[in-house]
């Protein structure tokens, strides 16, 4: 089968109730966990990406157990100290990120060098970050060009709680130090920017002997060693940057509205419900209730009549950083000027996404001014679009798709989309549940 797809249409209105699949950050963080329990664990609508299918080979090649079955996970679990350590060990991280990071603090004790591997896009992506931090616990890290993978990690038996100062609003390189901390005696202390924070959710949930201090722009985190840890059931959430695609689709089009069911609106993953609120759009949320910590709800939204252009609070970054591609689209069909800014993380995803935002836009004729961390985007209400237009050669980058695929539905013209299975690394039924929009 070819490994591209073409639109040459816009989608027709809509109105739809869909579920998307389960989210990926929660997804690979109850397997990490989860190995390290004293028991059986067991997750319902975990999602089956390829970013979450290499988390689960990585606690396999540890030695722990997994078995799935009819969209049921089970895990059992070795125990804090229980990994099994062999020499020559290589884990593959292939396209995550969130795998790579955090299970680097979870190796911190390895008697033997272990190797972090990723494929080309990953092994793109600044390692140093984490590396830094953890050697300050004892381990030692070795990077190619001291910032990228492969990374070898060798462990220490005599590790020492650190103090950590996280500046980025890297939920990844807080939740490697989060998981170290766990392993090592005594008390670490991280001060952390705003960032997802689905860890510490989810060991509060457990009881584990971690405290928050909330700030406004700062976290306080208090992770001392884990002694055991309670397997965990876990009807996995759907993933608000799935959704993102199909609500992004909604604004975009004509007289449209969609309910998203079951899904994870942690108030540090909704940022771009709360840019896009700005911005005009009305949101919804129904049936509401705290699950595991996490806050779940039913999203309901419709079309709305404007779209306001908006100077993007900054601090809103973190909270959506996943989802400025699609919000980059619906810029682009606001009535003025949009403006965001201190976008320099967006570049260090798996593309180089501030500058593939910008150069789809410029394909479909929109002006846009950019520097290296802020963009300008000019918008349309009008814009409509009657060429062809390519995308390839984007690393592979699965959001750097599926915006594709949401700006040909929603602008037209013809869109020729290379590498479709780029979609397998976090949403592998994206185009499939899209089709049910074109019914």
């Amino acid at each position: 089968m070819p490994n591209k797809i073409v639109f040459k249409k816009k989608i027709p209105s809509f109105q739809k109730k869909i579920l998307v699949p389960g989210d990926k950050s929660i997804s690979i963080r109850w397997i990490l966990i989860s190995s390290l329990s004293d028991g059986i664990s067991k997750a319902t609508n975990l999602l089956m990406s390829g970013d979450v299918l290499a988390s689960i080979k990585a606690i396999k090649k540890l030695g722990v157990k997994v078995y799935v079955k009819n969209n049921i996970c089970k895990i059992h679990g070795v125990g804090i100290g229980g990994y099994k350590y062999k020499k020559n060990l290589v884990i593959d991280a292939q396209n995550s990120g969130t795998l790579g990071r955090l299970i680097s603090g979870l190796l911190i004790d390895t008697p033997f060098p272990i190797k972090i591997i990723g494929d080309n896009s990953l092994s793109k992506r600044d390692f140093k970050r984490v590396a830094k931090p953890l050697s300050k616990f004892g381990a030692s890290f070795y990077l190619r060009n001291s910032s990228n993978l492969p990374l070898t990690i060798v462990g220490s038996k005599k590790l020492k709680p650190i103090k950590f100062f996280e500046d980025k609003g890297s939920a990844q390189c807080k939740s490697s130090i989060i998981f170290a901390g766990i392993k090592t005696n005594g008390k670490t202390l991280i001060k952390a920017k705003k960032s997802r924070n689905h860890t510490e959710l989810l060991l509060k949930h457990l009881k584990l002997p971690i405290k928050i201090i909330k700030n406004k722009n700062f976290d306080l985190i208090e992770i001392n060693k884990v002694k055991k840890i309670k397997p965990i059931n876990y009807n996995i959430p759907a993933d608000i940057s799935s959704g993102a695609f199909f609500i992004a689709l909604t604004v975009l089009s004509k007289n449209s509205k969609l309910t998203i069911k079951n899904i994870n609106v942690n108030p540090t993953r909704i940022g771009i419900i709360k840019i896009l609120k700005k911005m005009g759009v009305k949101f919804l949320f129904l049936n509401k209730k705290i699950y595991k910590g996490e806050l779940i709800a039913d999203i309901f939204i419709q079309t709305p009549k404007n779209i306001k252009p908006i100077n993007c609070p900054p601090e809103l970054n973190s909270e959506a950083i996943d989802e400025f591609l699609v919000i980059f689209l619906i810029a682009a069909k606001a009535k003025g000027i949009s403006n965001f800014k201190n976008l320099e993380e967006l570049n260090k995803k798996e593309s180089p996404r501030l500058k593939w935002g910008s150069k789809i836009l410029r394909m479909m004729g929109v002006k846009v001014i950019t520097t290296k961390n802020s963009i300008r985007i000019f918008g349309n209400p009008k814009l409509s679009i009657n060429k062809k237009i390519v995308i390839k050669k984007y690393l592979k980058d699965h959001r750097v798709f599926m915006t594709s695929v949401i700006a040909a539905l929603s602008f037209g013209g013809e869109w020729h989309i290379h590498d479709k299975d780029s979609i397998n690394s976090s949403f592998p039924s994206f185009l499939k549940i899209l089709n049910k929009f074109k019914k």
